[in-house]
């Protein structure tokens, strides 16, 4: 994230749409409500339906998820330990522990000053009021220092539980310009990186414990928390909860910015090269053994990219399995489309005049956009307004059952990006379910799903076996949603080995 001099328009929510985006609208979520510098959205995942707003001078608001909410609690205010005092500086990250619900742990990303460090600690929600955290039980996890304490940019902040219960975390690389300490490609740092520690079991007298699989456990001559490296600025990162994918947004020098799929062991180039080039510019570089983002864009288009979500929600069917992230400086919103195969497709979805500083999902994977304004200004949170009636405004329920193409498509089950295609469904109350794959002539090849399900979003997977277990040939299928007796729907699936 970097400062921005756009002055906001006086209609908050009049944003232009790209012509291939037509049909989507973004709306302000809760109309009754705006924050100071939010730079966080984030929900417990404990089914309560509360959205977590994080401030970046140091305070967690809570608030019902509903657009006519009046009121945001205060849940968390720490601003007596952060340093606020750089426009990247601040309460920065927040995730919540998986089993949330139970021990009522969630942990933080702050900067911190004298000296200046990156502080990951946990909290504990109250036992008495849900709707409020014990100050007093922050326990820190662990304290990044910066070796360049007259620089204050360049801090990440975004941390994140993976499905394999480990806490991810993204620091930069620590500031300036052209990262000077060489720190996004020295392992023996922590800055410039994705870091990924287990919580749960400390070892070696830290406050947590290195998973064992972790790249570098047992080299002496690197960092043990170290995920991937080779990282400027990952300014927002998420989990794909269909694929597992980490998708990353990492904020450019002065030519390009990026999206990367981080994976275990890599090196994602900084600062040899940005994007795809060689840095600085003019210089030869060896790019044996780097990876290439899988997108990347021109400061004609932006300068300083919002890294988002694979949109995994019911309410926009349209933007099902796409990445949507944005630029801070522009106030573009883009989605982005990879297979892992083909080249990676990007749309422009809208020119806002917004700082968008994060993206955010609720318990549904319902997408929301973060506002920050560069003078401090309250903003709003907005969302893509529901492309699927529903009778509730506030309700992701729709007034009939809905069908969405799966995704990834095409699949190939024999290829690790794409060895299973989701298929999702909407249901506006419980109902009976059958969803069957056909083959082109019509013949039935494979049960998904045959019997009772609840109200709201259902997923479904294949693996593009036939009901005897076995791989299906190539080809085109088609896919069929019954509920009760009606048909809902039938779509198109390719599956190719």
């Amino acid at each position: 994230m970097q400062t921005k001099r756009i002055f906001l328009a006086a209609a908050l929510y009049a944003f232009t749409i790209s012509p291939a985006a037509a049909q989507l609208q973004i709306e302000v979520a809760f109309t009754n409500l705006s924050f100071t510098r939010p730079v966080e959205l984030q929900h417990a995942g404990d089914g309560t339906n509360r959205l977590f707003v994080v401030e970046q001078a140091g305070i967690i608001k809570v608030l019902e998820n509903a657009k006519s909410t009046a009121t945001a609690k205060t849940f968390l205010d720490i601003r007596d330990r952060v340093n606020d005092s750089g426009n990247e500086e601040g309460l920065l990250g927040l995730a919540f522990h998986p089993d949330y619900g139970t021990n009522g742990f969630f942990y933080v990303d702050y900067t911190a000053a004298n000296p200046r460090r990156t502080v990951i600690s946990r909290f504990s929600v109250s036992a008495t009021n849900p709707d409020s955290a014990v100050k007093s039980a922050e326990f820190i996890v662990i304290e990044i220092p910066i070796n360049l304490p007259n620089n204050n940019n360049h801090n990440g902040g975004k941390i994140a539980f993976g499905s394999d219960g480990f806490l991810y975390i993204g620091p930069g690389d620590g500031g300036s310009g052209g990262d000077p300490m060489g720190n996004g490609q020295n392992v023996l740092s922590l800055l410039g990186k994705i870091l990924r520690i287990d919580v749960d079991n400390p070892s070696s007298g830290r406050n947590y414990g290195i998973p064992a699989d972790n790249p570098f456990v047992g080299n002496t001559s690197a960092k043990e928390e170290i995920y991937a490296y080779g990282l400027r600025n990952p300014w927002r990162f998420s989990f794909d909860p269909v694929t597992n994918q980490l998708w990353l947004g990492d904020v450019g020098q002065s030519r390009r910015e990026e999206v990367d799929i981080v994976e275990k062991g890599k090196n994602y180039g900084w600062n040899q090269i940005e994007g795809t080039l060689c840095y600085p510019s003019g210089n030869p570089c060896d790019i044996a053994g780097l990876v290439k983002p899988i997108w990347e864009y021109n400061h004609s288009l932006g300068q300083s990219i919002t890294g988002g979500y694979v949109y995994r929600g019911v309410n926009v069917p349209e933007l099902v399995g796409a990445y949507v992230y944005a630029d801070y400086g522009t106030g573009r919103i883009w989605s982005l489309r990879y297979d892992g195969v083909n080249p990676a497709a990007n749309a422009l979805l809208a020119d806002t005049n917004m700082g968008v500083s994060a993206f955010g999902i609720d318990q549904n994977n319902e997408l929301y956009v973060c506002d920050l304004d560069f003078r401090g200004n309250a903003t709003m949170i907005y969302r893509f307004k529901p492309t699927i009636t529903s009778t509730d405004p506030d309700s992701p329920l729709p007034i009939s059952p809905q069908l969405a193409q799966n995704y990834p498509n095409p699949f190939a089950p024999l290829n690790s990006l794409n060895s299973i295609t989701t298929i999702s469904y909407q249901l506006p109350q419980e109902a009976f379910v059958e969803l069957s794959i056909f083959n082109i002539n019509g013949q039935l090849v494979r049960t998904l799903e045959n019997g009772g399900k609840p109200a709201g979003r259902n997923f479904s997977r294949w693996d593009g076996k036939g009901d005897d277990g076995q791989i299906l040939a190539n080809g085109v299928y088609l896919y069929r949603l019954r509920v009760g007796n009606e048909i809902v729907a039938t779509r198109r699936i390719v599956f190719l080995k």
